[in-house]
């Protein structure tokens, strides 16, 4: 492992713990060289499914991708980054698990949504707002009408 402080590629492991999320080993690592310690993170390489976008590209999955949109969606919302991993934890598992090599986007943003719209109603419409690219005020007055005439769901109800 490459030390960050002097580059040096000789480094000694001092500590290894299961990470915080149970799919990773986190390790504390000493440099033989210049005697700092780092940690460094070591995880299974998984199956990553190709995601096919609405105009037909593909690109890899990209957990990151997700919580972003979802971080966006939740902002200044009662919704904690705890709940949002987990989520995306689940969703990621759900997806290795199906096992099929291209997933669709459109898969992906109704899980999203699903999640949303059980956690808070705000969270939700931002999300489906950007998700559904409503082109006009009408479709946007639509979907909430459909939310209110269900009752409302989340903790923005």
């Amino acid at each position: 492992m490459k030390c960050p402080f002097c580059s040096t590629s000789d480094s000694r492991v001092i500590d290894s713990r299961l990470g915080r999320d149970g799919r990773s080993i986190r390790r504390r690592r000493e440099c033989i060289s210049c005697g700092q310690r780092f940690t460094t993170y070591e995880r299974v390489e998984e199956f990553r499914p190709m995601v096919v976008k609405k105009d037909g590209r593909r690109e890899p999955f990209d957990r990151r991708k997700v919580i972003d949109g979802m971080l966006k969606a939740c902002e200044k919302r009662p919704i904690s980054m705890d709940q949002i991993e987990a989520f995306v934890n689940e969703l990621e598992k759900e997806l290795q698990e199906r096992g099929e090599r291209e997933v669709g986007s459109s898969f992906i943003g109704e899980r999203v949504m699903a999640q949303l719209k059980k956690w808070d109603d705000v969270a939700y419409v931002r999300f489906a707002s950007v998700y559904k690219q409503f082109k006009d005020l009408n479709e946007f007055m639509k979907q909430l009408l459909e939310m209110i005439n269900e009752g409302g769901s989340g903790q923005g109800s």
